[in-house]
């Protein structure tokens, strides 16, 4: 019981050092650096990336196994979400389509 605090604050202080530093390096150098064309384009495509990264585990995946069935109601979510998106290209409509869907097939029927 001793010395129990010391580690718990080595580590916190720790990771915010190692946040910082890795936070701020886009403010170290004077001059922009230069990027080669094809990181340029390819950046432009990281925050799509991520997304999906982060989303399409959440539609396809149940306790880390694929679905296995079509009686999921995240999959007609989904499709009725995307497809009022293409459709009208709004955010907030494409989240409470996805709702209005997703909630009466989980909560009403058990999907």
């Amino acid at each position: 019981m001793n010395g129990s605090w010391i580690e718990p604050v080595l580590a916190i202080v720790g990771l915010a050092v190692i946040t910082v530093v890795s936070r701020s390096f886009f403010m170290i150098p004077e001059r922009e650096l230069p990027l080669p064309g094809w990181l340029k384009r390819g950046l432009k495509y990281a925050p799509l990336a991520a997304l999906t990264a982060v989303i399409a585990p959440e539609i396809l995946m149940t306790q880390g196994e694929l679905i296995d069935t079509f009686m999921d109601a995240r999959l007609p979510a989904v499709v009725c979400a995307s497809a009022y998106y293409f459709w009208r290209r709004g955010i907030l409509g494409t989240i409470l389509v996805g709702m209005a869907v997703y909630l009466p097939l989980h909560i009403g029927w058990g999907w």
